[in-house]
């Protein structure tokens, strides 16, 4: 603690907007962070134009229509990516090639990250950022790493997979696999 300052009670970001093109499928992206992360729909603050997700005890992740767009065009909102294709050296031909993801990507943690690998893994929604050295292609190394990414959002009721929005996850368990902290878990408590 600084001289003069008291010890301070933490901050934490509780909601984090993501907007949309009016018209996506706001239940879809619910039903999508309950079945693969376990994450609830908070009733209480969704409505016809969002739908927030509890990402904590006291955060929510938010997925708005945006207040500028039309159903008809009007604001391009839909791109939270920005790929290449890196031609690496190091890429092993037996393991599945991704493009490298340079635009933004959200960090969370999970209770449980063997049965959240599971569930993306079933709705085929895993990915691998080549740009990171930590790299996840089994629930094995997600395990030991204590982090996998997903990057498509669709609805697990959908047949035809429609992405709904690409937004790189990495997803982070609190625990590694002696149950002690994981050294990057924000959490004074797990």
């Amino acid at each position: 603690v600084l001289e003069g300052h008291d010890i301070p009670e933490g901050l934490a970001l509780e909601d984090l907007t993501v907007y949309l093109p009016h018209g996506s499928n706001l239940d879809g992206i619910g039903r999508f962070y309950e079945y693969v992360l376990g994450a609830p729909t908070v009733s209480e603050l969704t409505d016809e134009d969002s739908i927030s997700v509890a990402m904590g005890e006291r955060q929510t992740l938010t997925f708005q229509y945006h207040p500028d767009g039309e159903e008809d065009g009007g604001v391009d909102v839909g791109l939270h990516t920005e790929f290449s294709y890196a031609d690496e050296e190091d890429v092993d031909a037996d393991l599945p090639v991704y493009p490298s993801n340079h635009g933004p990507h959200i960090s969370l943690y999970v209770t449980n990250l063997s049965k959240a690998y599971v569930k993306a893994e079933e709705l085929g929604v895993l990915y691998v950022n080549p740009r990171f050295t930590r790299r996840a292609y089994t629930k094995e190394q997600a395990l030991d790493q204590c982090m996998f990414r997903i990057m498509d959002i669709y609805d697990p009721l959908d047949e035809e997979r429609e992405v709904i929005v690409s937004l790189e996850h990495e997803v982070r368990s609190a625990k590694k696999l002696d149950g002690t902290k994981y050294k990057s878990c924000p959490l004074l408590v797990v």
